[in-house]
């Protein structure tokens, strides 16, 4: 069976697009070849700076014979319909079969096709692929009408086997496919011919040319760290330049340079930042000082000064791009150096006329909101409430500096040492820079408790303002990524273990907000029919317990705060459904059941994540053993039983089960059971000791069992029959102590 290699050749593909098309290109030609019955055994794609390279193994010589068989009109159908069959099959009235069926006769078309030698239907799928391929940004070049990335220069195509190569009959706007490649531009400009992928390989590593990206980052890795090794310095670790590098250059070759010593002292993430975004070297760190002091480029031949003239070319253009750098630092540190918070209120002065949004105000607006929230809720995270305000007032102002004007990924980092620079405390510098994670599923969560407390405030005024003038995510649209706000939320409240309740630390935030919008536009206050539908709404929604304290406000309140209240309730409401199902996203990625995180959702305590968490990991954790699947089944008979004889009798039966009604030893051991295990519960629960809870709820297990087995729930005493669901009634609230069962699916 044939080896087909495929080789399209142009100027320079830009590698942040390189990964994604090598796997385009197999994705198309194998979906082609397969789809026209041509198989194949594996396939391989590698990308670089000039070449998309596919090689598929083992494939079919030619497709299979094939036989249709079609099913057309009655014999005796009018002349149109049996035309119009024809015409779909391509076959005459004498080629088609009649066959007996239960309506009667039918005619059959059987169609016969040979299969296809390999080499027409690679063309056709290598043609369609290059024509349809589905690059981000596309050019066109000359008097031909193909798009590609870049303009393509040839075309290698081969099938290969023991007997030797073919080339594949292709031709694309000229392009005539061939059995030959080039390597690389400067060390092996000429033609080659290749008999195979194993040759072709080897004659391209021979030409300077280094197929596989995987191990060019191999050798770019493995060369900048022993540069840096031999010099008592370390490599710091740039996983994307390297992936970028590598798809930069076909032959690298890692050189190393000094930076002048002019630029040493500009923080260490400036020079890192500088010189990857503008010149795409690698930076080094002296161990012994923490400073950058050197890097690496990575030059795309062998040079035969050993690369002293492209360094020299390098440190030019360095020394340029870092005077800038060190430019914009001097001027923002003569702002902040040594005037405190006075300083740095300087340098935000600019944010006063800056807009947020147009519904929200201006940054400086936003900074005063977050600054007063994030004074409420630092006692609460144990941070002082003082140092939470000032590291909120001036966790921005970087924003406004000339460095992160250059350089807007140094947010934060900046923040820092402006901070640290004006002489503020420790816990205000580290809050300016933590106070954005964290920034995604694998960012770390700010520890620090002033950090933690900025961090929740900059979320919470982000998520409350735009819930309030209605801006939220719709499908795959987030613009001001609220989502992400919302999970980072979550993170801090539940990796630093914080018991306050989500719904106190917003409904402060919302209120600013309702009182701000009310000020610029009072058209925007909300009307009396929606707040009486969402007065409407508090009972039936999952956060009703909070959002009741609310209602209640709203009702008490004069005319204009009962608007401003009632815009409060109505986003609040639609925002603690967000973080719900923002919640069930993140319990879910952990384990845990849909269907236990909503039986605890529905509690007192819904919105204090820490022990809701906690609480659905420990139900979890008993429903998947015998007693606890057991016992949901008991919760679940019970239930259904009242459910059933409530509504036929028209009464609750919610009163206190008496012991002295009790016939039956299996009903007083219930008794019993319940009145060891409803103190013992309730104890485990006040001391968030949810394991406990579920062991005590364990022990309802055997004398539930042993009830339904022995005893007649629907006695015909009335008074037994009554005491009798009065106890199933206090079987099931001892269970609703720790969730709501009924959400829980199986059981009887």
């Amino acid at each position: 069976m044939p080896d087909l290699l495929l080789e399209l050749l142009s100027e320079e593909i830009p590698a942040r697009m390189q990964a994604r098309a090598a796997e385009d290109l197999k994705r198309l030609v194998t979906g082609s070849l397969v789809e026209a019955g041509l198989t194949y055994a594996h396939a391989g794609a590698f990308a670089g700076p000039r070449r998309l390279t596919l090689s598929l193994t083992g494939v079919a010589a030619r497709t299979p014979d094939t036989r249709e068989e079609r099913k057309g009109p009655r014999a005796d159908a009018p002349e149109k319909a049996i035309e119009g069959f024809l015409r779909s099959t391509g076959l005459g009235r004498d080629a088609l079969e009649e066959r007996p069926d239960k309506k009667g006769t039918v005619l059959f078309a059987v169609i016969d096709r040979p299969g296809r030698a390999a080499p027409a239907v690679v063309a056709e799928a290598v043609e369609a692929a290059v024509r349809g391929f589905p690059w981000p940004k596309s050019m066109r070049w000359g008097a031909g009408r193909l798009r590609w990335v870049r303009p393509l220069r040839s075309i290698l195509c081969i099938l290969s086997d023991e007997a030797g190569a073919e080339i594949v009959p292709l031709e694309i706007d000229g392009i005539r496919a061939g059995d030959t490649t080039v390597g690389h531009r400067v060390h092996a400009p000429e033609p080659f011919a290749v008999s195979g992928f194993e040759d072709y390989a080897a004659k391209l590593k021979a030409a300077h040319v280094l197929l596989d990206p995987a191990e060019r980052r191999d050798l770019i890795e493995h060369e900048a760290g022993q540069r840096a090794f031999a010099a008592g310095m370390e490599l710091v670790p740039d996983r994307a330049l390297l992936d970028e590098v590598a798809g930069l250059v076909e032959w690298p070759v890692p050189l190393m340079g000094e930076i002048a010593p002019d630029f040493l002292d500009l923080p260490a993430e400036v020079l890192q930042t500088s010189m990857r975004e503008h010149q795409k070297f690698f930076s080094v760190r002296n161990p012994a000082t923490g400073r950058i002091e050197r890097f690496v480029t990575v030059a795309n031949l062998v040079a035969p000064d050993g690369g002293a003239a492209i360094l020299a070319g390098n440190l030019r253009v360095l020394a340029a791009r870092l005077s800038d750098a060190k430019f914009f630092w001097e001027n923002d540190l003569r702002k902040v150096a040594g005037r405190g918070e006075p300083g740095m209120a300087e340098m935000s002065a600019p944010l006063a006329n800056v807009v947020f949004h147009a519904k929200l105000g201006t940054q400086a607006e936003r900074i005063a909101r977050v600054a007063r929230l994030a004074a409420e809720i630092a006692p609460a995270v144990g941070a002082d409430a003082g140092q939470a305000a000032q590291a909120a007032r001036v966790a921005k102002a970087d924003l406004a500096s000339e460095m992160v004007y250059e350089f807007p990924e140094l947010q934060g980092v900046m923040g820092r040492y402006y901070a640290e620079a004006a002489g503020l405390a420790g816990p205000v510098a580290q809050a300016a820079e933590e106070h954005y994670r964290p920034l995604g599923p694998s960012d770390a969560v700010p520890t620090a408790p002033v950090s933690q407390a900025v961090a929740l405030a900059d979320k919470i005024d982000t998520l409350t303002g735009f819930w309030a003038i209605g801006e939220k995510p719709t499908g795959s649209k987030d613009p001001f990524a609220l989502r992400r706000a919302a999970l980072g939320i979550i993170r801090i409240l539940l990796e630093t273990g914080q018991r306050r309740p989500l719904f106190q630390i917003a409904i402060h935030a919302f209120n600013r907000h309702i009182e701000e919008i009310a000020r610029r536009d009072r058209s925007l206050l909300i009307s009396e029919t929606d707040l009486a539908a969402a007065l409407a709404d508090v009972e039936e929604d999952i956060v009703a317990a909070a959002s009741r304290v609310l209602a209640e406000r709203v009702e008490a309140a004069e005319e204009e705060a009962r608007h401003h209240t009632g815009m409060s309730l109505v986003a609040m409401l639609d925002l603690m459904r967000f973080f719900e199902d923002r919640l069930k996203v993140f319990l879910r990625d952990r384990g845990i059941r849909h269907d236990v995180i909503d039986a605890v959702a529905a509690r007192p305590d819904w919105d204090v994540l820490a022990l809701r968490v906690a609480k659905a990991e420990a139900l979890q954790g008993f429903l998947d053993t015998e007693d606890g699947a057991n016992l949901l089944a008991g919760y679940r008979r019970a239930s259904n039983i009242l459910a059933k004889e409530e509504e036929k009798d028209g009464v609750e039966y919610s009163g206190a089960p008496e012991i002295r009604f009790a016939e039956q030893a299996e009903e007083r051991a219930l008794f019993a059971a319940l009145d060891a295990a409803e103190p013992a519960i309730a104890a485990a629960l006040a001391a968030e000791d949810f394991a406990s809870a579920m062991g005590e709820m364990a022990r309802l297990r055997a004398p539930v069992d042993a009830f339904f087995e022995a005893v007649l729930v629907n006695a015909e005493n009335r008074i037994v029959r009554r005491n009798r669901l009065c106890l199933l009634s206090r079987v099931r609230q001892a269970m609703r102590q720790v969730a709501i069962w009924d959400a829980i699916e199986g059981g009887a």
